[in-house]
Parts: C-alpha cells; sequence; structure tokens
C-alpha cells in the first residue's frame, strides 16, 4: 500500500509541482490550500507525512504542527515544513513545536524528496 502524503500550501505554483513529484515516487498525494483544511484533511486521509508551509491563511503551520503533535492519535505523522521563512527563529519554532524537518524555499525537489524517504523509512 502506498504511503500517504498531505501537502498544505497555497501557492499552486508549489503545489502542483510537489504533487506531481510526489506521485512519480510512488506516493498517494491529497493537496490542500489552508490550515484548516489540512486539520481536516488529516483526519480523512490519515497521511503519513505533511509538507506543510508556514504561511497560510486562518490557521498557520506552526498551529497545523502543535495541534498535531499534541494529539496522540496524530502525534507520529511525520511533519516537514517547506517555507519561505528563513529565519533561525522561525526554523527553531518549527523544530521547538515537532517538525521532522525544516526546508526552506526556494528548495531543491531532489532535497525534498530524499526527506520525505528517509522520513518514512524510519
Amino acid at each position: 500500500m502506498a504511503r500517504k502524503i498531505l501537502i498544505v500550501d497555497d501557492e499552486p505554483s508549489i503545489t502542483i509541482p510537489l504533487m506531481f513529484l510526489m506521485e512519480q515516487n510512488q506516493f498517494e498525494v491529497m493537496v490542500v490550500h489552508s490550515g484548516e483544511d489540512a486539520l481536516t484533511a488529516i483526519d480523512d486521509f490519515k497521511p503519513d507525512l505533511v509538507l506543510l508551509d508556514v504561511m497560510l491563511p486562518a490557521v498557520d503551520g506552526f498551529q497545523v504542527c502543535q495541534q498535531l503533535k499534541g494529539d496522540p492519535k496524530q502525534k507520529n505523522i511525520k511533519i516537514i515544513f517547506l517555507s519561505a521563512m528563513t529565519r533561525d527563529l522561525d526554523i527553531a519554532k518549527g523544530n521547538t513545536l515537532g517538525a521532522d524537518a525544516y526546508i526552506t524555499k526556494p528548495f531543491s525537489n531532489a532535497d525534498v524528496v530524499r526527506q520525505v524517504k528517509d522520513l518514512l523509512s524510519e
């Protein structure tokens, strides 16, 4: 059975290529465009890993991460932040909230695929 990846980003220029890339690597993919939609999709889709933007409308990525890691049923879902927020403070916040990785935009597709595969093979 294919591992499931939820992509959460409000930019189609990011989500479309990422979706294609993940599908090419044999992952089942769902895309949502807001933090609120992510929380609903996580309950329904039950992803193994979330590729999560920080800057989202209403509920931001940090809040999504915090809620997931605080829920005993969902805390084992892997989270990779993909963010244009590149300050050390932002990266530290993501890591403190429990993210498994923090990749800054612009990113290399090969790096994202490697990180996803590494985390899902643990």
